[in-house]
């Protein structure tokens, strides 16, 4: 079964199926969860799943009333179809629930997906774009560490910065299998102390800048760092935007971003990754509900 090429899409699934979890183990913080699906659809990196606990959902207290959204991390392709692998970090009930049913119990997930449209190559990014680099922070990751793999595969250069808060809120670095990760941490435990942005900066201010793209995905306040610096630099940049999305495929408008030139997208039908130069801000989601 070929693997899905950068840019490629295919039409997900109809309605939510249950996956079954056949994968747990922790990763730093965090905790890759893997489940097989058997429609053999191979997501994009960028792309993503709505993912909710098959049982137990919502709990006894009411909570969670909808499913959360989770870009891939992994995609492992088989004969029979294609093992998918997510990166949780329990902040509430909802992705507490998924990280329950990952850490042991035996369960299945309930899932709609692929969604959204991913990251493209760099040459379909900017004229002449030979190389990339991978810019992460937090469990925002999770769709780079597929991204590096496909450009591994593609034969496409790439440098990868990765960015924490600290200890306990960091992981997925066992997801690169690569000893070229540059990191920051905002208490200095690893890597540089300071933002990751402050790696970018050198990175854009050397000669080579113009050859690669930036891909990024992370807090909202970070990406919105990286397209202001980028623009600043002459740079292209793709970014794999965070908003809440209540369903994934576009009915109920909560995810809308404003747009440079007026207007809104729909992030779950127009992203979530987006091109830096399309957006009025990256940080601007969560201010349109």
């Amino acid at each position: 079964m070929p693997e899905t090429a950068l840019g490629d899409y295919t039409a997900p699934p109809f309605g939510r199926r249950p996956l079954q979890v056949v994968g747990s183990a922790a990763s730093g913080a965090y905790r890759l969860v893997e489940v097989f699906d058997p429609s053999g659809v191979v997501p994009m990196a960028g792309q993503f799943y709505m993912l909710s606990a098959e049982s137990e959902w919502p709990g006894s207290s009411g909570r969670p009333y909808l499913p959360r959204a989770f870009s891939v991390a992994s995609v492992d392709v088989g004969a029979d179809g294609v093992t998918l692998g997510f990166l949780v970090h329990a902040v509430g009930p909802g992705t507490q629930r998924i990280e329950e049913v990952g850490g042991g119990r035996a369960g299945s997930l309930l899932a709609v997906g692929p969604l959204g449209r991913g990251f493209a190559a760099p040459h379909e990014v900017a004229a002449g774009a030979k190389g990339a680099i991978l810019i992460g922070g937090g469990i925002g990751v999770a769709p780079l560490a597929l991204l590096r793999r496909n450009l591994i595969r593609l034969g496409v250069p790439s440098r990868v910065l990765l960015g924490y808060r600290d200890a306990d809120n960091a992981g997925g670095l066992d997801l690169f299998d690569c000893s070229e990760i540059k990191l920051a941490t905002d208490d200095g435990h690893a890597g540089h102390r300071g933002r990751v942005t402050d790696l970018l900066e050198r990175l854009l201010a050397g000669d080579d800048r113009g050859s690669a793209v930036v891909y990024s995905c992370g807090p909202p306040a970070m990406l919105e760092a990286v397209r202001v610096m980028c623009e600043e630099a002459g740079v292209a940049c793709q970014l794999a935007l965070e908003s809440p999305m209540g369903c994934g495929y576009g009915a109920c408008f909560g995810c809308a971003v404003p747009l440079r030139e007026g207007g809104y997208m729909r992030l779950c039908l127009d992203g979530p990754v987006v091109d830096g130069s399309t957006i009025a801000r990256a940080d601007a989601g969560a201010e349109v509900q």
